[in-house]
């Protein structure tokens, strides 16, 4: 999943909301010993990451829309169906959240500069060029997600069969959709007992 989908999934507590919005830049296993510093539910925001990547990468809805994407984008399929999902959650977001989607924006703007000493280093001008160029607002417009498709595929050479993905997405954008709400809810569902079981397990 995306920058979007990933905090929407962290719920309200903002140690899980960060752990989470900078699980990618946190390499390795997560031993006691990296670990031991962090907040407990900083900790868990990152586990939140990895059990949502894992749970998206195997889900048969998403394995079957990697397929058609990877027709014309080879690997880089699951990227553009990140971002193709970012999407349709920024249309549904009422669907999905009781927060207003403007305010929900401005809320996990505000809280990742606020917290901006705690995202790593290498993860701070991304960051700052979220919240400047309004990457969460974009993802609303096919033209939003041409520009976040087009500026992946020009920083990363091994992304460069990104470019172009949007044309797919509109193509194919009732199967898109369709797959999108028969698997957020269900990853909604898995990402809730998730926290709810290890935040239970930490505070006992």
């Amino acid at each position: 999943m995306n920058f979007l989908a990933h905090l929407l999934l962290s719920g309200t507590n903002e140690e899980i909301i960060l752990g989470n919005f900078v699980a990618d830049f946190i390499k390795g296993r997560l031993t006691d010993e990296k670990t031991r510093s962090w907040h407990p539910d900083f900790l868990l925001g990152v586990r939140l990451h990895r059990f949502i990547d894992s749970y998206t990468d195997a889900h048969p809805v998403v394995r079957d829309m990697k397929r058609r994407i990877a027709v014309q984008h080879g690997k880089t399929a699951g990227v553009a169906g990140d971002i193709y999902f970012d999407h349709f959650l920024a249309l549904d977001f009422n669907h999905y959240n009781q927060v207003p989607f403007s305010i929900f924006v401005d809320t996990m703007y505000a809280l990742i500069q606020q917290k901006n000493s705690a995202i790593p280093q290498a993860m701070r001008p991304m960051a700052q060029a979220m919240i400047q160029y309004d990457w969460l607002r974009g993802y609303r417009s096919i033209d939003g997600i041409r520009r976040s498709l087009d500026g992946l595929s020009r920083r990363f050479a091994f992304m460069q069969d990104l470019r172009g993905a949007e044309k797919e997405l509109l193509t194919h954008f009732d199967y898109y959709h369709t797959a999108f709400k028969l698997f957020f809810p269900e990853l909604m569902q898995a990402s809730a007992l998730f926290i709810l079981q290890h935040q239970d397990h930490h505070t006992r």
